[in-house]
């Protein structure tokens, strides 16, 4: 048996003529298949080179007809165009067509029509497939490869929705993100509509409706923290950018990472003006994880049944783990009750000494402890963490349930307002809200402020790392001034003397730039800052701006 497959362009009139002998012998001839191929008149030139250069064969007109060996398979047997198959025809099953011009043509039309009837049933049915656009920045982070399953599965956000994920990553090779798009197509998932690698931000985050960022800046022995702060700046304003640019106004944020994830997210806030501040949060819950997993230890109980455990403040710096109202069940004592029965997990533990002494510590090197023995970064966890969000945030938080997240500050418990804090919530109806009836208690308050004001120079020197980077751009690109308004410094009261001078000199609020052009093409020295710059041009070093810093 064999199978011949008969390829034209829509609008020809000699396919016309040799698809109708084909149906004919197909008709009459149990032992003759034939499989047809119609192409655009606009695709048909790039479709039939791609077909013979795989092929090695040469054609250039149409129609293109070749065999197929259906019981011995391997590669098609080219018989030629519309002459060679009408004498194939003839010579070995006799038959000829009588086929007029006239009708030619007529079924040509009509072929060109169903065609493009066709193409727009598949357009059609394209469109009325809406992908959810997910964008994870950072993603050669560990976490990464652990979370791309969980966002593929259908668990999040539906079965029959289907995803089209985006993965940017700016800082290493090319190759390495078309490895991971390889991986993912290779595992065939159902609800996978499309996987793209993004090396440059000059498409990111087209249409997004969820951006996870993970990219994450930490100091170390080769990175100062001047060095640290004004990367992290500059990483995080064109990414800024981006988001208010392209993505959806109803755009979902996660930040995500080890390192003053409050500062990042902050920053990405106040350089977004089309997106509200309520779309987007920073996860500690993989800190909160790791609260559960030590005291679950302790109790001897699952990590699953230690429950409302509250962690505040500036998530990746300084935190404080609040286990007032934290609950475990399934706890085996002299009190047992359903599964619903808890007890409150300082009653239980009734071990100060431990809490305050042991617990901390083990929470404090946990991470560290991990990550030296895997020789990388935590991945699992950390997905794990952004999954639990997601999740919360498109189907509610468990009933009586609450879980920490960093959001913008509203003046509740005490923290001032426009400060991304990490707080107790729930979420409702795709909407967090801030459980602000839960009554802390002076102490409480006191940490909070205490991390409140720890907050608020990290946020300004954030902004001056920031600024300092725009300036530079100036200076190098368009000899421009950079001037720093007096009337924007202030004292603060409440500091002592080392640390008024450690905040002076970081410059709590942000400098302002005037961009204007100076006289003649030169820099005339405004400020110290500007002097910097003009003993950098004569080759002297100057001193470095950021050589202290506030623990």
């Amino acid at each position: 048996m064999a199978k011949f497959v008969i390829a034209g362009r829509a609008n020809c009139p000699y396919y016309a003529k040799a698809e109708h002998v084909a149906d004919y012998l197909a008709k009459n001839l149990p032992d003759f298949k034939v499989h047809k191929i119609v192409q655009p008149p606009d695709d048909w030139k790039s479709w039939l080179q791609k077909l013979c250069s795989a092929n090695d064969w040469t054609h250039q007109h149409s129609p293109i007809v070749w065999r197929e060996l259906v019981d011995r398979g391997g590669k098609g047997l080219l018989l030629g165009g519309f002459n060679d198959f009408m004498e194939y025809a003839q010579g070995y099953y006799g038959f000829t067509s009588d086929m007029m011009t006239e009708l030619m043509i007529k079924t040509a039309k009509e072929n060109l029509k169903a065609n493009q009837n066709q193409l727009e049933e598949e357009l059609s049915y394209k469109n009325l497939i809406k992908p959810i656009s997910i964008w994870i920045s950072g993603a050669l982070n560990p976490a990464c490869n652990n979370l791309i399953p969980t966002l593929l599965n259908g668990e999040l956000f539906g079965e029959g929705k289907v995803v089209s994920l985006h993965l940017l990553d700016t800082e290493s090779s090319p190759e390495k993100l078309y490895g991971i798009q390889m991986e993912i197509e290779d595992m065939a998932w159902p609800l996978l509509h499309k996987v793209t690698v993004q090396h440059t931000l000059r498409k990111a985050f087209m249409d997004a409706e969820v951006i996870i960022v993970l990219n994450d800046i930490v100091p170390g022995e080769n990175r100062s923290i001047e060095d640290c702060y004004k990367e992290m700046a500059s990483v995080y304003q064109d990414l800024a950018v981006k988001i208010d640019t392209f993505a959806k106004s109803s755009v979902r944020v996660l930040v995500a990472g080890e390192y003053i994830l409050n500062m990042k997210t902050h920053f990405l806030m106040s350089n977004t003006f089309s997106i509200d501040h309520s779309n987007f949060v920073a996860v500690p819950t993989q800190l909160e994880g790791e609260v559960k997993a030590q005291l679950a230890k302790k109790m001897n109980v699952n990590t699953q049944d230690v429950k409302d455990v509250i962690v505040w403040g500036n998530i990746g710096r300084t935190t404080y783990i609040d286990l007032h109202r934290a609950r475990v069940h399934r706890y085996e004592s002299s009190i047992w009750g359903p599964p619903e029965f808890s007890r409150p997990v300082l009653e239980v533990l009734q071990d100060s000494k431990w809490v305050e002494a042991e617990f901390l510590e083990a929470v404090h090197s946990h991470r560290s402890t991990i990550q030296a023995a895997m020789k990388h970064r935590m991945g699992i966890s950390l997905a794990a963490a952004i999954f639990n969000v997601l999740h919360c945030w498109y189907f509610d938080s468990p009933p009586g349930e609450i879980m920490s997240l960093g959001v913008i500050s509203e003046g509740d418990f005490g923290i001032p307002a426009d400060l991304v804090f990490s707080v107790p919530v729930r979420f409702c109806g795709g909407k967090y809200v801030i459980q602000s009836e839960i009554e802390i208690s002076e102490e409480t308050k006191n940490k909070l402020a205490y991390i409140a004001q720890e907050l608020k120079l990290l946020d300004n020197i954030f902004h001056v790392c920031s600024s300092v980077e725009i300036a530079e751009n100036c200076f190098e690109n368009l000899d421009l001034e950079l001037v720093i308004a007096p009337e924007r410094l202030r004292t603060i009261t409440h500091l002592t003397g080392y640390h008024r001078q450690c905040y002076m000199r970081f410059m709590l609020n942000p400098i302002s730039i005037e961009s204007r052009r100076s006289e003649k093409g030169k820099i005339r020295a405004m400020n110290p800052l500007q002097n910097q710059y003009r003993k950098q041009r004569r080759g002297v070093k100057p001193a470095p701006r950021f050589d202290c810093f506030v623990q």
